[in-house]
């Protein structure tokens, strides 16, 4: 049977699913344990990730000119990143961010790692490998983010404004699903796309990610 793109997809998101253990930030949130010097530090941290990944995926798709469906949905990436950023600013602030503060903040390298990863791919993966790997760690992050928005308002009563980052991470993106699978599909196609070698990709995008909840709940 000829695996499709969607089957793809499916199987690499389940096989690739962390382990609800792996994270222990989020629960704390979810319950209100966490500090608000904790959330600052996410705030800040995701300052310094956003731009990168942004950057990383830009020239992801740049190196995609032979691969328009996988460029793409990188571009998208990239402009996800754009609208994410300018929803952070409210988040950090209501964490008592300033700009003294952010001046002063020494970045935690287990939550660099996740960012530092990515720009290898853009250096080193195949971008349709890439497109994959991405799009299974995007699925496990958008929980995060759903779990986040909802602690936000209930126990820590952010508002609107200060949860739209995690809004936006947390809602549907059609959009962005159907290029992936397009990308995938036609990466399969060309025999560009390689399962075990995106696999591979994916399963330390994952362990990445988990280094970084895990950086943020240790003290500073």
């Amino acid at each position: 049977m000829t695996t499709t793109a969607r089957d793809l997809l499916e199987t690499a998101t389940h096989a690739l699913a962390p382990d609800p253990e792996a994270n222990p930030l989020v629960p704390l949130i979810a319950r209100g344990e966490a500090s608000r010097g904790t959330l600052a530090a996410l705030a800040l941290e995701q300052a310094l990730v956003i731009p990168a990944d942004r950057r990383a995926f830009g020239h992801l798709a740049e190196r995609a000119a032979d691969d328009p469906e996988s460029a793409a949905c990188l571009r998208l990436l990239a402009d996800g990143e754009t609208l994410a950023e300018e929803r952070l600013t409210a988040f950090a602030e209501a964490c008592g961010v300033d700009a003294a503060g952010t001046a002063a903040y020494q970045p935690r390298p287990g939550c660099q790692a996740y960012p530092a990863y990515v720009a290898w791919l853009a250096l080193n993966a195949e971008p349709a490998d890439a497109v994959l790997a991405l799009s299974v760690n995007f699925s496990a992050w958008g929980g995060y983010c759903a779990t986040i928005a909802d602690a936000l308002r209930r126990h820590y009563g952010f508002s609107d404004d200060a949860c739209a980052f995690f809004d936006f991470f947390a809602a549907p993106a059609p959009d962005l699903d159907r290029q992936a699978e397009a990308a995938v599909r036609a990466g399969l196609e060309a025999g560009r796309l390689d399962p075990a070698r995106a696999h591979r990709h994916g399963r330390l995008l994952q362990a990445y990610e988990a280094m970084f909840w895990t950086a943020l709940a240790q003290p500073a």
